[in-house]
């Protein structure tokens, strides 16, 4: 085996999937990945992600690490994958890794997206299967201001699911972008952080659209970053708005033999 890895860039809808993990019942991107490698390897091969999506959320830049037999090529292994999954996954590209890579602890910074439609042709076939549909006016000043205090090193616990993390866990993440940008038809919200916590992007726009619809006052952010827990958090935002837009890594977990 080459003990250097190579770094899948993958794309997915999510709308099919009971998330990325595993699972010995249900349909997963992780399952269908190592699926196509243990044919084009005839042998197991762990697919290892830099995060673990939930049911129905979306991917454009998922950093998957695998260690395959030294014989495939990181442009190789990219076509023979697309080859063999299913349609609804893509590999968008593939590095050789330095030995030292993992897609999970080597990454600097992931960033999402999250739409919100706010016209009536929201509700189109053609759009609600990628935004969630909100089509009443939002407070654009509202929406910015909620936003823009969540930028710096902050304690998440209030947009998090209770028990998911490890009891010692400190919950805290750094933000380095969080803004909401206007697009035809609606928002999306840009975040970008060192690491997330369960359900901390949803828990947030669902929050931030209470306040920018006049059900909670502002400042709400503000003062949730400060409480134990998500008892007075807003319900989180539907899955299918969100997609994991790119995984960073540094320049040098890139091996010299491929360009990052």
């Amino acid at each position: 085996m080459d003990p250097r890895p190579i770094l899948l860039v993958t794309q997915y809808d999510g709308g099919r999937f009971a998330g990325w993990q595993r699972q010995p019942d249900a349909r997963t991107v992780q399952g269908e990945m190592e699926a196509v490698l243990a044919r084009l390897c005839a042998a197991p091969v762990p697919a290892v992600g830099a995060g673990r999506t939930d049911a129905g959320v979306h991917a454009h830049g998922q950093g998957v690490g695998v260690r395959v037999p030294e014989r495939w090529t990181p442009e190789r292994l990219e076509r023979s994958m697309n080859a063999l999954l299913p349609d609804d996954i893509w590999v968008s590209s593939a590095h050789r890794m330095t030995p030292d890579f993992h897609p999970r602890r080597s990454a600097i910074e992931r960033r999402y997206g999250y739409l919100v439609g706010t016209d009536d042709s929201a509700r189109s076939p053609f759009r609600r299967r990628y935004e969630w549909a909100v089509p009443r006016p939002l407070d654009a000043a509202a929406l910015h201001a909620e936003a823009e205090c969540l930028v710096g090193e902050h304690t998440f616990r209030a947009f998090a699911i209770a028990h998911t993390a490890p009891v010692d866990d400190h919950h805290r993440c750094i933000i380095s972008r969080a803004a909401w940008v206007p697009r035809d038809g609606g928002w999306v919200f840009e975040v970008a952080a060192n690491r997330f916590l369960h359900h901390m992007v949803r828990f947030l726009v669902g929050t931030m659209i209470d306040v920018a619809l006049g059900r909670r006052p502002r400042g709400t952010i503000a003062r949730l970053l400060v409480a134990p827990d998500n008892a007075e958090t807003s319900p989180p935002a539907p899955p299918h708005g969100l997609s994991l837009r790119q995984v960073v890594y540094p320049g040098a977990s890139y091996s010299v033999e491929a360009e990052p």
